[in-house]
């Protein structure tokens, strides 16, 4: 039995922390909220033992999540992605939450790719791992503007402020944890990078690589340097770590433009993820 929730972190600051303990002091979950510095939904993560789920311990932990963020004038909670059909998706209906963005997830065998990099003109490529070159930071942080409008459907999300100091940030998280960023850009006549693409590998080159992000800036779209741009890192990737055997992405499903080109490199479909959100009254 949940006796009490217990704020772990300052409720007013940036990523809030609660626990649920039970009348014998066990911790039975935690909730944290991820305040956006843009506005817009926080991200919300409930995590609850698995001995201790349907008991109501993750209903009270949102609840202090919700107070939390009603209090602040945030537009809704933004959950994490839940598998279609799982126990997940259950807590989030039954908790009066909406869904507002369905993902596929796909993978691509690398033993089989059989793709073609197709140079575009006007364009050169280069790649880098870990830590942008600080030659190319400044033109990076500009070109992040490219995932500004990705399809979030009907999700209260906020475009990312990014900075070089914010990219710095990154890949030293990455790399903490043992992995290795791997950043594909393409750079137009003007020395600007017009496109970029990422994937993070495990520190020893073995398994299956994670795609971050693929972006490409408006004004330079219709060119097809998505396409060049992931073919090209795939390549690049195959031949540095030859232990490595697939990549995996996720994609809005309204976002047709990268389907079709995951699609035409070779990406098969292994499952379906929803987002579930919660809007308050401001």
């Amino acid at each position: 039995m949940v006796t009490r929730i217990n704020a772990l972190t300052d409720p007013s600051g940036d990523n809030p922390v609660w626990i649920a303990e039970g009348d014998d002091g066990r911790p039975l979950g935690t909730a944290r909220l991820f305040i956006p510095a843009g506005g817009g939904a926080a991200d919300l993560r409930i995590t609850v033992h698995p001995a201790e789920r349907r008991t109501g311990v993750g209903t009270r932990l949102l609840h202090a999540a919700v107070g939390s963020a009603t209090e602040r004038g945030l537009p809704g909670l933004l959950g994490p992605a839940v598998e279609e059909g799982s126990a997940g998706e259950s807590f989030c209906v039954a908790s009066g939450m909406r869904r507002v963005l369905a993902l596929t997830y796909t993978r691509l065998d690398l033993a089989v790719f059989r793709g073609e990099a197709g140079a575009v003109d006007g364009y050169r490529l280069v790649h880098w791992a870990g830590a942008v070159p600080d030659e190319l930071a400044g033109t990076y942080a500009r070109s992040r503007r490219a995932m500004d409008d990705m399809p979030m459907d009907d999700a209260a999300w906020t475009p990312d402020v990014w900075d070089v100091e914010r990219l710095h940030r990154v890949a030293a998280a990455v790399a903490e944890r043992g992995e290795i960023l791997l950043t594909t850009a393409a750079i137009g006549a003007d020395g600007e990078i017009a496109g970029f693409t990422e994937v993070v590998v495990a520190g020893d080159g073995a398994g299956d690589g994670q795609h971050y992000g693929t972006g490409v800036l408006p004004e330079h779209r219709g060119r097809g340097l998505a396409r060049w741009l992931k073919a090209a890192q795939i390549e690049e990737i195959r031949a540095r770590f030859p232990k490595l055997e697939g990549l995996l992405a996720d994609t809005a499903d309204s976002n047709t433009v990268m389907r079709r080109v995951n699609d035409a490199l070779g990406y098969r479909p292994t499952h379906r993820s929803l987002l579930y959100q919660i809007d308050l009254p401001r």
